[in-house]
């Protein structure tokens, strides 16, 4: 693998406030024994545990872990490489885009509504991340462009 996930404690910190904003109260007995497993696992071992999703198999640029919401039980959170290749980001993935009901079906507005509930709650989360010194690719965006404003301001006017 050519970039690095976070380390241990960044990816507790992500899951913990995925948590506490997935989640009115305690999440579903399914997750927290998932978790409860992944804690045992080694620091250097984590993202190659069963829980995550690696993508691609071989030499992964993204690894998912299948946390739901109170709405949805397959949202992710997602690690993956940032654009830069250099560090990693962290992504709420609703995962509810690869599947939609005919337009004007019985289940298309439930379904609609559905994907609001879990857009919405996956933006708290990523807000939350961001302001909580976790990197997501909003960070990534303002940070890339103060590099640059700083690089262009720094070379000579003609």
């Amino acid at each position: 693998m050519n970039w690095r996930p976070p380390e241990h404690a960044e990816l507790w910190r992500a899951i913990e406030l995925y948590l506490s904003l997935a989640y009115p109260g305690p999440a579903p007995v399914g997750v927290r024994s998932r978790l409860e497993a992944l804690r045992g696992v080694p620091p250097e071992s984590i993202y190659g545990d069963k829980s995550f999703e690696a993508a691609p198999a071989d030499s992964p640029t993204k690894f998912s872990l299948r946390l739901g919401n109170r709405f949805y039980p397959h949202m992710k959170l997602v690690v993956e490489r940032a654009p830069d290749g250099n560090g990693a980001l962290f992504r709420a993935d609703t995962h509810d885009r690869h599947i939609q009901p005919a337009a004007g079906s019985p289940e298309a507005a439930a379904f609609a509504q559905l994907m609001r509930e879990n857009q919405g709650v996956a933006q708290r989360i990523e807000s939350a991340w961001d302001e909580n010194g976790l990197p997501t690719f909003k960070g990534f965006l303002r940070e890339d462009l103060a590099r640059r404003r700083a690089a262009m301001g720094s070379e000579p006017h003609p």
